[in-house]
């Protein structure tokens, strides 16, 4: 019998619906300080092993372990598609890449906080051994305080917890000795460095008025973020942003044209940005500045290395081109030690794309995305293998990656 018809029989045969239904509240709910909630509390749980324990003994051994766990865990539809994946790469993920802002929590119709049954897939991922690296355009200390307090302080600090922070410009890995901290701009040359330096030095004090007054600096280790000080997304946000954007690059310009000797290394970079960015030319554009001059070879060269986002009317930002996220997991996997990666990478923005496509071209992994990705990314993700999930639900597809590593243990290829 394949394994393809065992797990037909486990979903035809079994009521695996209720059995995931009592894993989920034994899970999530545990037992409180009232005896009746410990009590409803007991019996799911001891309902809950009486269905394992069918399953378990109608397949017998391993299998019966591995199975009962699948269907514990994951419907009869991730879990063909788990099986799927398995047939498609011949392994499962031995590592976890995840994105945070709109891919594990999302705003919009959610409170904005990874969801409970997340973070307990998460850690249930980390007690198979599978190591977990967070992704993210973050500050380091953003990242902390909600690691620790949804995945507690022992998993943080076990060494299988990394967290790739500023979209890639260091690594953090508790409990790895002299790799804990890795600052990934330390190795940037001399021109990239000392441009973002100079533009931090002059950032705020040398802003226009209405740019020094609103928005705040956001508290990067080394990327410079301007965010406003009224609310995302507002009308008044999206004016100091645009003015905010012509202020940054003017400085990168500025910086950029005292190393090279520029006669106007502002509009240089003006021009040099917006028609490399539709949506930087139409910040440029929309407060009132000019975008329209000639761009010398040595300044193209330098501001390539220079990446300028504009996130409308919700942050203006430097970084170096050469910090991504993917070199930051791949830095991150090394110190987790994961020699071989094949990673499963969840995220939502042209920056999550990097590992993607990283993955995709080196044979390291798959990606999955949420509905509403940037396009690029969505295109990406639907053109492989189609791991789009609803907003807020990236437990579903958490759940397909967990049946496909008791799948894989259960093949002897995991």
């Amino acid at each position: 019998m394949t394994l393809y018809d065992r797990l037909y029989e486990l979903y035809t045969e079994f009521d695996t619906e209720t059995l995931r239904a009592y894993r989920e509240f034994v899970d999530l709910f545990p037992p409180l300080d009232s005896r009746v909630a410990l009590d409803s509390w007991d019996d799911a749980n001891a309902d809950l092993e009486e269905r394992r324990e069918r399953i378990e003994r109608a397949f017998g051994g391993d299998e019966g372990d591995a199975l009962a766990e699948v269907a514990a865990m994951a419907d009869r539809e991730s879990a063909f598609t788990a099986l799927d994946l398995h047939g498609k790469y011949g392994r499962a993920p031995n590592a976890l890449v995840l994105d945070v802002d709109e891919t594990l929590r999302s705003a919009g119709d959610t409170d904005n906080e990874i969801p409970r049954e997340t973070l307990h897939l998460l850690t249930e991922f980390a007690e198979r051994g599978v190591p977990l690296v967070i992704c993210t355009g973050q500050t380091l200390e953003n990242v902390k305080g909600f690691l620790i307090q949804g995945l507690g302080n022992e998993l943080v600090h076990s060494g299988d917890v990394s967290v790739v922070y500023e979209a890639g410009a260091g690594v953090f890995t508790p409990g790895s000795g002299a790799d804990t901290k890795r600052l990934l701009y330390d190795d940037l040359d001399d021109d990239v460095r000392g441009v973002v330096d100079r533009v931090r030095d002059g950032v705020l004090h040398e802003a226009p008025e209405r740019v020094r007054r609103g928005c705040h600096l956001q508290g990067n280790e080394f990327n410079v973020t301007l965010k406003p000080n009224y609310e995302t997304g507002s009308d008044d946000a999206e004016a100091v942003i645009d003015e905010a954007m012509v202020h940054l690059l003017d400085l990168v310009g500025g910086a950029a044209g005292e190393r090279l000797d520029l006669a106007d290394g502002p509009a240089a970079a003006r021009a040099y940005y917006a028609a490399a960015d539709p949506e930087i030319a139409g910040a440029i554009e929309r407060a009132g500045a000019s975008a329209d001059a000639d761009v010398p070879d040595a300044a193209a060269t330098l501001f390539d290395r220079l990446e300028v986002a504009l996130y409308r009317a919700d942050a203006a930002e430097l970084a170096a081109a050469e910090l991504h996220k993917a070199a930051g997991v791949e830095a991150s996997l090394d110190v987790l030690g994961v020699d071989d990666p094949f990673v499963c990478m969840m995220g939502d923005s042209k920056s999550d794309l990097r590992v993607m496509e990283w993955a995709e071209e080196t044979g390291s992994g798959v990606s999955a995305a949420p509905e509403h990705s940037s396009q690029n990314v969505l295109d990406h993700v639907r053109a492989t293998d189609d791991l789009v999930f609803a907003p807020g639900a990236a437990a579903d597809v958490l759940r397909t990656m967990y049946a496909w590593c008791a799948l894989a243990e259960l093949n002897g290829t995991n």
